[in-house]
């Protein structure tokens, strides 16, 4: 008997603890008698056209252990719409005294297979949400980075799709921890220039991309008459730069040869090569000094909830910026490292925790100066910890940039007639991930953490936030636009 005949059955077969009966997944299906609900209740996400072949393998092993219909494709269907239904149904089924349901809503934990961008869109539709209990959320590798599965403890490599190794997974989900992030907000706000374009110029589409970095509707708060103003979300990482750059270019050139980009080796390589051919790696003689971050913008700093803006001063050699949520960047590499008791003492830098409402500014020269991670306790120039960063871009700097946001990287052209083109990242709220062992991310309440700082206070309700024309717009990311509650549907236990 295999292990859906024995989840439909109800008996005590091994992927029982994992399985969702069908009317709790379908609004339409007949009500069941189910004896007790599951211990671990799972809802996955996978995005077939990632890992090469691997995504469409994986999702065919889950579907042959658990209910086919608690495992979705993403490019067939968005998970916004598919937690609507769920938690619609899970509403009309408690207000029916249905206790099942109830245990499930409470206990579901959700998987998401796919590369960085699809885990962000995942966590932004979750955090969009905005659910009194969010189901905690576990990544499974299968892009070429994985930094957010590599912070958590779930690998880096892309994983094996037999069902033995799903099961093997699934029994680490269920013993996994939960453990609170950080996410950040982004909005990039600008003059409609009098001629030429200023969209985001993307490599390639993916359902997610849109979600990563958009422009808002006329109907968002952020709308400004007069200006494009986009919004997006992460919780890794925003770069700007050589790094980005060299990202687009292998997005590019992925597009336009799919068949040669089938797998994780082959991938990693085909970016390392685009480095050199780029000439990151002598960067001071192959590219302009228009390129260096200095000469395309200034920065401005807010420390701490409710302090004073100040400029950052950013060394005229940095050719790429990082500020960074997660202690793994391009491939499970930390850049920030762990200062040493000087630099705690002389610049008030702390060890990274992914819970503290800071985010790190690490700085690089070239590709040269990013290999220095390799070494132990290697790590970039470290710039500054902030809860809030704004780039003011300087008029006619550059015609264009190049940004990238957790693994999703686009060129931005930059308009010649305007100064006041201005990116900010602030602090938006957190979200719940699931940590397995040896997970590389720390909290800032971990006796163990280094550094841990026992003064640590909640950015919600300790701080008085200084007066923000884009508070408002900050309170969401936009992923889950087309999430929205019938009028019948009692939300109060929701949020």
């Amino acid at each position: 008997m295999d292990g859906h005949t024995n989840g439909a059955n109800g008996s005590c077969g091994p992927l029982t603890d994992y399985y969702i009966p069908d009317y709790i997944l379908k609004p339409d299906s007949e009500q069941v008698i189910v004896d007790q609900a599951p211990c671990c209740p799972v809802v996955v996400f996978i995005n077939s056209r990632s890992g090469g072949q691997l995504g469409s393998s994986l999702i065919k092993s889950y579907r042959e252990l658990l209910n086919k219909e608690q495992v979705f494709d993403l490019s067939e269907e968005a998970p916004d719409k598919v937690l609507r239904r769920l938690y619609c149904n899970f509403e009309k089924l408690k207000s029916n005294g249905d206790n099942i349901a109830s245990q499930i809503q409470s206990s579901l934990r959700l998987i998401v297979a796919g590369g960085d961008g699809t885990a962000s869109w995942l966590l932004g539709v979750v955090s969009d949400l905005k659910l009194s209990h969010p189901p905690p959320v576990a990544t499974v590798p299968l892009g070429t980075g994985n930094n957010l599965p590599f912070s958590f403890g779930w690998g880096k490599k892309n994983p094996a799709t037999d069902q033995e190794a799903v099961k093997s997974f699934l029994e680490q989900v269920k013993k996994a921890r939960e453990m609170n992030i950080d996410s950040w907000h982004i909005i990039m706000r600008m003059r409609a220039p009098q001629e030429g374009a200023c969209e985001p110029i993307a490599p390639l589409e993916l359902p997610h991309s849109l979600h990563a970095f958009h422009r808002v509707s006329r109907s968002d708060s952020l709308n400004m008459d007069g200006y494009h103003t986009y919004r997006g979300g992460f919780w890794n990482y925003f770069s700007m730069g050589m790094d980005a750059q060299v990202s687009y270019e292998f997005h590019s050139e992925r597009k336009r040869n799919p068949e040669k980009f089938k797998n994780q080796l082959t991938n990693q390589s085909a970016y390392a090569k685009l480095g050199l051919k780029q000439g990151w790696f002598a960067a001071s003689l192959t590219h302009p000094s228009s390129r260096n971050i200095a000469q395309l913008a200034k920065l401005r700093i807010m420390k701490r909830p409710g302090g004073q803006w100040e400029e950052l001063k950013i060394p005229r050699s940095i050719r790429s910026i990082v500020c960074l949520n997660l202690p793994s960047f391009s491939g499970g590499f930390n850049p920030w490292g762990t200062p040493g008791t000087r630099k705690v003492q002389d610049r008030d830098l702390t060890a990274p925790f992914v819970d503290d409402g800071l985010i790190e500014v690490v700085g690089f020269r070239d590709a040269w100066h990013g290999l220095i991670l390799l070494a132990p306790n290697g790590h970039g120039t470290r710039l500054a910890q902030a809860h809030r960063i704004r780039f003011e871009f300087h008029k006619g700097a550059a015609e264009h940039t190049f940004m990238r946001i957790d693994g999703e990287p686009w060129k931005q052209p930059l308009p010649k007639d305007d100064d006041t083109v201005v990116v900010e990242i602030s602090h938006l709220r957190q979200v719940t991930m699931l940590a397995s062992d040896p997970c590389k991310s720390k909290s800032i309440d971990d006796p163990s953490s280094p550094m841990c700082r026992s003064n640590h206070e909640d950015d919600e309700h300790n701080s008085l936030e200084d007066e923000d024309e884009w508070e408002e717009g900050r309170k969401k990311f936009g992923a889950a636009d087309t999430f929205k509650f019938p009028d019948e549907v009692d939300i109060a236990h929701l949020s």
